[in-house]
């Protein structure tokens, strides 16, 4: 198989693997500090991966982000999507996806380091209370 270069792949799918990647954080965050029975884990879950859940965090995390993480931000945000979002405005919708493509380029160039700390500084945020609780349940 080919190897692609991660920077010539589209945002989208950089959001795509992104998606995946931060669904398992926050999954295994829950299971590993709560004892949710697995109806509860997905309903908390959902609390957190929800478009606008990530767009709050993605705003908050936006003045701790490097030049090449802020690239990232305004080619996924700004990339064509012709999903249309359902429970969220077409702006969150964007900030979620340039959260997820974030994430997901970080994890696809192996910056690991850099990839935790942006997950590390999730919980130590002023969220709202039905994120908040997740992380200090």
């Amino acid at each position: 198989m080919e190897k692609i270069d991660v920077n010539q792949m589209s945002p989208l799918v950089w959001a795509y693997i992104g998606d995946s990647i931060y669904e398992q954080y926050i999954r295994e965050y829950l299971v590993t500090n709560t004892k949710y029975k697995p109806h509860k884990l997905h309903i908390e879950a959902t609390k957190f991966v929800k478009a606008s859940a990530q767009s709050k965090i993605l705003q908050m995390l936006e003045k701790d982000l490097n030049e090449e993480e802020l690239d990232i931000l305004r080619r996924t945000r700004n990339t064509q999507n012709h999903h249309l979002p359902k429970n969220s405005s077409v702006k969150e919708y964007m900030y979620a996806t340039a959260f997820e493509g974030i994430i997901g380029y970080l994890y696809l160039t192996k910056q690991t380091n850099r990839l935790n700390e942006i997950l590390d500084k999730i919980g130590a945020m002023p969220l709202p209370p039905y994120i908040k609780e997740i992380f200090l349940p």
